[in-house]
């Protein structure tokens, strides 16, 4: 779309027009006036918004001239103390990820995800849509309602649907929550095996948890799912009740950071 052609997008000023339309003058100039308000509009917007917003939800207030606005804050803000991502699917600002050392006394104290936590998860975000039993499968243990609880509650793991195999078996993934927390524009954007190994993390994930990369939108429903209701999900949650709850060992104790705070 070029600068001409952006929609206009404020009051029009009074402009003496001919039967054949605005003047030049006016073509030119209004246009930028739409441009700026609408970079003005989504700049407020990202400030006072606590997590990413859709690129739907944007275009609602400002239209089609949204992926100019975009590109425009991105290089207004490529140098500074803030930056404008893409994050989960939306558009968010966070601080420059080379300025994150000042926050470290400010943070929150983390509370820890345990080895079988962060096992499961990371099985959950690279094979998603997975169940229960699939992930006993990989992990090679049985599931535990604590490990599950945990995931559930911290809004990096969601219930998705229901499998059409025998038994219908409820099917688990990832949230936008996850993708802002791990600061990943979207599931394809998972770190791969040479990103884990450089981390030091490759050990802490059982073998099998990394055999498929997940495709499409974590968001979607897989072709082999059905819808979950309200029904289903709580009947599933009365079911974890009676798991087994997973003993703490010095295999399974803490490992990982739950963040409390933004970086």
């Amino acid at each position: 779309m070029t600068k001409d052609s952006r929609p206009i997008l404020v009051a029009v000023p009074d402009t003496a027009e001919t039967d054949a339309g605005p003047s030049e003058e006016a073509e030119a100039t209004l246009p930028t006036v739409a441009f700026d308000e609408a970079v003005r509009m989504v700049e407020a917007m990202l400030f006072v918004s606590d997590g990413p917003l859709a690129p739907k939800l944007l275009e609602q207030h400002v239209g089609a001239v949204l992926a100019d606005v975009v590109d425009h804050l991105k290089k207004k803000y490529e140098s500074g103390g803030v930056n404008l991502i893409e994050l989960a699917g939306g558009y968010a600002l966070r601080t420059a990820s080379d300025l994150s050392y000042l926050f470290e006394e400010q943070a929150v104290e983390p509370k820890k995800l345990s080895r079988a936590a962060l096992e499961t998860l990371a099985i959950i975000a690279y094979h998603q849509p997975v169940t229960r039993a699939e992930i006993e499968d990989i992990r090679g243990v049985s599931a535990s309602k604590g490990t599950l609880d945990v995931l559930l509650e911290t809004g990096w793991a969601r219930m998705r649907g229901r499998r059409r195999t025998p038994g219908r078996p409820v099917t688990y993934g990832t949230t936008p929550a996850f993708l802002d927390q791990f600061t990943l524009a979207s599931i394809g954007d998972l770190p791969g095996l040479d990103e884990l190994k450089g981390a030091g993390l490759l050990e802490a994930i059982p073998q099998g948890a990394m055999a498929a990369m997940p495709t499409g939108d974590a968001d979607q429903l897989s072709a082999d799912e059905d819808p979950l209701d309200d029904e289903d999900a709580e009947a599933e949650r009365s079911a974890m009740a009676l798991w087994p709850q997973e003993e703490l060992t010095d295999e399974n104790a803490d490992t990982t950071d739950e963040r409390g705070a933004d970086g």
